[in-house]
């Protein structure tokens, strides 16, 4: 087999995801969800996630290794996510990233979701510029960042509500399932995104983000309306709002930054008003705008794999033994 062979674990919310690279080829990206359990919550229970990611581990490690046709004692090193995250579901992943690598006399990187979510790119456009900016959206982040040889450094990020968190409370406004980002881009479809006038939180030249306004804003048109709502129109409405507000400070970052390469990752890059408007945006302003296919921008073991590949591409240390799974692993910091 040529290249060397990284296999990703990552556990950091209710997904448990298994993905193998090797050298710069995705060979594997195999996934289980407890979504579907999550779903009647109306958002993840800590909890649940532990226990699926438990259950799936073993049986999601099997699939990916039958996928790519490797066997584990193949593997040459090994990648999890360390934080940020829910602590419980994160330390299912450490555990067994720690036991494998014990077992198979193998390195083990504890590494940044957050960073995993720009390198993933990789896997589908090739390697990286060596300054990027990345726009993070997800449930349980929403931030900008730069990328560059040195590491990351914070530009911006939320001070409340992460967009993905919105969607999901909007969707329930709507009465549409969880998880609300989908549904809500479904239903986008048939609607009017100008038919409401929602709110753009934070202007001027600020890098950081608020949604739990515009949220409250929704709740509050809902509540004053006494006839039939046409929820397709409030969806379109919100949805523009948001990726108005994303794409906006996305390429403001690239212009006071100078950096004229920007990927988009995490679950809202799947939505496809956002990946619209941030390219044609981008377009304009001369930025180059890699946002990876919408199975890629998913939590998935692929974006762990590749972040893997990246650090031992680049002679990076592996992890040492203890290092722990933490929900606040700061946004600077790569892999442990």
């Amino acid at each position: 087999m040529t290249g060397v062979v990284i296999l990703g674990i990552e556990t950091s919310c209710d997904e448990t995801g298994i993905g193998i690279v090797v050298g710069e080829e995705l060979r594997a990206n195999a996934l289980a969800s407890s979504v579907d359990e999550q779903a009647r919550f109306g958002g993840v229970v800590p909890e649940i996630a532990s226990r699926a990611h438990l259950e799936a581990m073993v049986p999601t490690i099997e699939r990916a290794c039958a996928e790519a046709g490797v066997a584990l004692t193949d593997v040459d090193a090994i990648a999890v996510t360390s934080g940020p995250g829910l602590v419980g579901s994160l330390l299912v992943g450490v555990s067994t990233a720690k036991a494998l690598g014990a077992a198979l006399a193998r390195p083990v990187y504890g590494v940044n979701h957050l960073a995993a979510h720009v390198v993933v790119d990789e896997l589908e456009h090739g390697p990286l510029p060596e300054s990027v900016i990345g726009l993070l959206v997800s449930g349980g982040h929403t931030s900008l960042i730069a990328v560059g040889p040195e590491g990351m450094e914070a530009l911006g990020q939320t001070l409340d509500d992460a967009a993905g968190e919105a969607f999901d409370k909007v969707a329930r406004l709507l009465d549409l399932p969880f998880p609300g980002g989908p549904a809500i881009d479904e239903c986008a479809r048939e609607g009017n995104p100008e038919a409401i006038a929602f709110p753009r939180a934070l202007g001027g030249d600020t890098l950081d983000f608020s949604f739990s306004g515009l949220k409250t804003a929704v709740l509050r048109w809902l509540t004053a309306q006494h006839g039939e709502v046409r929820r397709a129109d409030v969806a379109a409405s919100f949805q523009e709002a948001v990726a108005d507000v994303l794409s906006a400070r996305a390429l403001e970052a690239c212009r006071c930054t100078g950096v004229d390469h920007l990927v988009v990752g995490g679950g809202v890059a799947a939505n496809s008003r956002l990946r619209a408007l941030v390219t044609e945006r981008a377009d304009r302003a001369g930025v180059q705008v890699r946002i990876p296919r919408p199975g890629l921008c998913t939590d998935n073991g692929a974006m762990v794999a590749a972040l893997g590949a990246r650090l031992v591409r680049t002679g990076r240390a592996p992890s040492p033994s203890d290092f722990p799974a933490t929900s606040s692993m700061a946004v600077g910091e790569i892999a442990r």
